[in-house]
């Protein structure tokens, strides 16, 4: 085959999955609420900062109206799996939370790092948070293969691995759709919009609280 009918076939791929790949049929309804005063942690790199939008657009604080509780948005721009783990310790002090929200790996992917080293460092602040009786739930971060982005199987790993809840494949469709992303690795507001929805439905279907 030649390397034009290769080429217009790769475009012919993303345009398709982009057209057919709706993100936005998952939107938090209000069926399900949390307890009031139920305090969530958002910890984790550019994509809880809110990078590319407006800090009231950012996930966390769209997540924040969606349920009606606080949600503290403890994200830190271009920050590795390993700076966040020097972190998290004196944050889960800090707030106490009750959900924590882990949303890490996606610069160490960029950089190169070794899958290994990154399921280490979130090991280690799932265990942080287990130890202090928090619900936790992982955002896996994606990567490109085969010119699409898809969810490392590290996250699958680990979310057997601790029986902790994981939102698997949310950032890796909106990546996959220009309309939903401010460039190659960060959504857009409406982007972060849908992800929010996304983790409102799954928290609401999942956290039973421990008093």
């Amino acid at each position: 085959m030649s390397i034009t009918k290769l080429v217009f076939l790769a475009i012919v791929t993303i345009v398709f999955f982009n057209y057919f790949n709706n993100t936005d049929d998952n939107r938090y309804d209000g069926s399900l609420v949390l307890p009031i005063n139920t305090k969530i942690l958002a910890f984790g790199d550019d994509i809880t900062y809110g990078y590319g939008v407006d800090r009231n657009e950012s996930y966390p604080s769209v997540l924040s109206s969606l349920l009606q509780n606080r949600v503290i948005n403890a994200g830190k721009n271009s920050e590795t799996t390993a700076e966040g783990l020097k972190r998290l310790p004196k944050l889960l002090k800090e707030h106490k939370p009750q959900i924590l929200i882990i949303c890490e790996g996606e610069n160490d992917l960029k950089r190169g790092r070794k899958y290994d080293e990154i399921e280490k460092n979130l090991a280690k602040m799932i265990e942080l948070a287990q130890k202090e009786k928090i619900f936790v739930v992982l955002i896996g971060a994606p990567t490109v293969e085969y010119l699409r982005y898809n969810t490392v199987n590290l996250y699958y790993v680990l979310a057997k691995k601790y029986d902790i809840l994981l939102d698997a494949e949310t950032l890796a469709k909106i990546l996959n759709n220009d309309k939903l992303k401010t460039d190659e690795t960060h959504p857009n507001a409406k982007g972060y919009e849908i992800l929010s929805n996304a983790l409102a439905n799954s928290i609401t279907a999942n956290y039973t609280p421990t008093f």
